[in-house]
């Protein structure tokens, strides 16, 4: 199979031509048209080819490339392919923002990463800890969806999926607007901005005159721990004090209408503005 891998010198084009390289099934074509890529993949004896003639071959185009460049590329990209191309999508933005011309002829297939789960590793956080995961170190699962095409293809994107980012937990098959859901407005528009404040929260600890390393011990080891509770790992519920203070605290922290954030409407003005390039404004 031959695969076009746009951006193969970025932040996460590094990571899929690591786990792709190796697998002999594969013809890869590494595209990439910044120097620090270039760079990088110069490093590893990877010799860049041009984007023309990666197309001209390619079964399957993937799109490591941020959301705000995929409307501009794909829109001269997409004409160009020959009928049967798979275009390879790794975040649901794009696809559900619509920004990309859709031709009949191709299929579309959007896979992102879970990143491994929370209470299975079990090794303590060092410089080498895998956030991330496809480094071959903690399995992870996928989420995958066909946005468009024939459903024999299926099997072919949830295939390369698996590859790019083994090891895998668990593949899970759900629609485009299902992923959107789950990122951004899940994970990033409400879980990170929870995570945001905690981290802010453990600032006032430090501003009041708490040692910053006893507020990061302190505060990292509860969360595990309120995790773990909340999520139903620990078999076990919080304390009546600690229940009390969330019912007390919920509505001053929290409007009531926060899960707007997660309605279809305010979705898709998310994923429009993602896919939006802002020239520093």
């Amino acid at each position: 199979m031959n695969i076009t891998l746009l951006g193969a010198g970025g932040k996460m084009g590094g990571r899929l031509t690591a786990n792709l390289r190796p697998r002999s099934e594969y013809s890869i074509d590494y595209v990439e048209i910044s120097e620090s890529g270039r760079k990088r993949l110069a490093e590893q004896q990877i010799q860049v080819t041009a984007v023309e003639d990666a197309i001209a071959r390619a079964n399957v185009v993937i799109l490591a490339i941020p959301d705000a460049a995929i409307g501009a590329v794909t829109q001269e990209l997409i004409p160009k392919l020959r009928p049967g191309t798979m275009v390879f999508g790794l975040d649901p933005a794009a696809a559900y923002a619509e920004v990309m011309p859709i031709r009949p002829d191709l299929t579309y297939f959007v896979a992102h990463p879970c990143h491994p789960p929370l209470f299975t590793d079990t090794e303590p956080a060092n410089p080498g800890s895998d956030w991330f995961g496809g480094r071959g170190t903690l399995p992870q699962s996928v989420v995958c969806a066909l946005h468009r095409g024939p459903e024999e293809d299926y099997a072919l994107g949830e295939k390369l999926a698996a590859d790019m980012f083994a090891p895998i937990l668990r593949l899970h098959r759900i629609s485009v607007e299902q992923m959107a859901i789950l990122e951004p407005a899940i994970v990033e528009s409400t879980m990170l901005t929870c995570v945001t404040i905690m981290k802010q929260a453990m600032d006032e600890a430090v501003r009041h005159g708490i040692p910053e390393q006893a507020a990061r011990d302190f505060c990292l080891g509860h969360i595990r721990t309120e995790l773990a509770i909340v999520f139903g790992f620990a078999g076990f519920p919080v304390s009546d004090g600690a229940k009390r203070a969330v019912e007390q605290n919920l509505q001053r922290i929290f409007q009531d209408d926060w899960r707007d954030v997660i309605s279809l409407p305010a979705l898709r003005e998310s994923v429009r503005d993602i896919c939006k390039v802002h020239n520093g404004s």
